[in-house]
């Protein structure tokens, strides 16, 4: 989604004060959006850091072939570097040295743990990935009992002597505006899929961030210029959201007054007329969008997305390219009305012309998380909509 030069910032500026950086991967070691590169990869962004590789390797039901899979591992790109390999899923300790014999003479990769399977550490999934932390906090002594797996494990002394001082060059951190807009943002267990650096820019340039939890509040937060409804899980707590009206009535009043609204995927799931689970059951929610939204039992959408903006909107001026990802089970079954798109999305796999971004008003709504990173010109854009919203709030109530 983001520049090889904005990924080294953002590591740069969040590693600064650290003593040990640890950057997770995502899915295999080499896979990316497609089978041709290694775009979008762990392998990429550790090459583009510099940072050694922590292979994990799960050594459920094997022993020699270990050494197989690493050498394979070690050998398919010459330009990464590994500080070492972790097994998980072991059985036993006799299990554990069979697998340490498997690598001598024939990987250079050095062991430095293993980790017994345990089924009482395992975060339960559901149908988005992993359960979040809203709805499985992690107990006092769920993580000491993690604490101790890893001490007793790993050789986190080898581990630290393995890997490099990285030298990075700390970009400058820019002052941020004084808060000139006030911005809801809707963050509870039904809502709670952000990219931090998304709400790190409202806040860089000019925006108050207000929380509030479209579950439990009945009423926004006073003297807001604008609403902002992130991802999360509205389909699991749809029954909370139904008989919470009037939140949702405030939306929609706020919605038809104009003031500036950015929801994307069950953000906007939310502002539609209904949601109806895979029962049949359906939910009214916030009727901002003439839209019914159906739950389905399979994957809809997965997938890194370019949009390009087909018009002046409250994100960004007509032609401004913005990269999210798209990632849900639901879709658009019902449209009962004629609603302007105002995205002409691209996807990685060449797929052009797909036309998203349902805007009415100054409420813009899409199945799309997009990343503020890949044009921060957008978040300006946000911010002035907002302030031209408070003016004409400022000058109705003069009037």
């Amino acid at each position: 989604m983001l520049s090889r030069d904005y990924n080294y910032r953002c590591f740069a500026l969040n590693s600064a004060n650290c003593d040990v950086a640890v950057v997770e991967g995502v899915m295999g070691l080499f896979d990316g959006y497609d089978g041709k590169s290694e775009d979008g990869s762990t392998a990429q962004i550790a090459k583009w850091l510099n940072l050694p590789v922590v292979l994990i390797v799960d050594a459920k039901s094997m022993a020699r072939s270990v050494a197989a899979i690493i050498k394979g591992f070690e050998e398919f790109d010459k330009d990464l570097k590994f500080a070492g390999v972790i097994f998980n899923n072991v059985a036993s300790e006799r299990h554990l040295n069979y697998l340490k014999d498997s690598l001598a003479g024939n990987v250079n990769m050095p062991f430095i743990g293993g980790i017994a399977y345990d089924d009482k550490i395992s975060i339960p999934e559901r149908h988005l990935g992993l359960v979040t932390s809203e709805d499985n906090p992690l107990s006092a002594e769920t993580i000491n009992n993690l604490s101790y797996i890893i001490e007793k494990n790993i050789l986190i002394e080898r581990l630290l002597n393995i890997l490099p001082d990285i030298n990075v060059i700390t970009p400058c951190t820019l002052d941020l505006i004084s808060p000139k807009v006030r911005i809801g943002v809707a963050k509870d267990r039904a809502f709670c899929f952000y990219y931090q650096d998304n709400i790190d820019f409202l806040n860089l340039f000019g925006g108050e961030i207000v929380y509030f939890s479209p579950i439990s509040d009945c009423s926004l937060p006073e003297n807001l210029d604008g609403i902002y409804l992130g991802g999360g899980y509205p389909e699991l707590f749809l029954e909370e959201l139904y008989n919470n009206k009037s939140l949702m009535n405030q939306i929609k009043e706020k919605s038809n007054e104009g003031i500036p609204i950015y929801a994307e995927c069950g953000g906007f799931m939310y502002l539609c007329n209904s949601i109806c689970k895979e029962d049949g059951k359906a939910y009214e929610m916030a009727g901002c969008f003439p839209f019914g939204i159906k739950m389905l039992p399979r994957l809809k959408a997965l997938g890194y997305r370019e949009i390009t903006l087909l018009k002046d909107t409250i994100i960004g001026k007509k032609g401004s390219k913005i990269r999210g990802h798209e990632f849900h089970y639901s879709e658009i079954v019902k449209n009962n009305g004629a609603v302007e798109t105002v995205y002409n999305v691209s996807t990685k796999a060449n797929i052009n012309d797909i036309f998203e971004g349902y805007q009415i008003s100054r409420t813009i709504g899409s199945y799309i998380h997009l990343h503020f990173g890949s044009c921060p010109d957008s978040v300006k854009t946000f911010i002035d909509s907002c302030i031209l919203y408070k003016k004409e709030m400022r000058k109705n109530n003069e009037t």
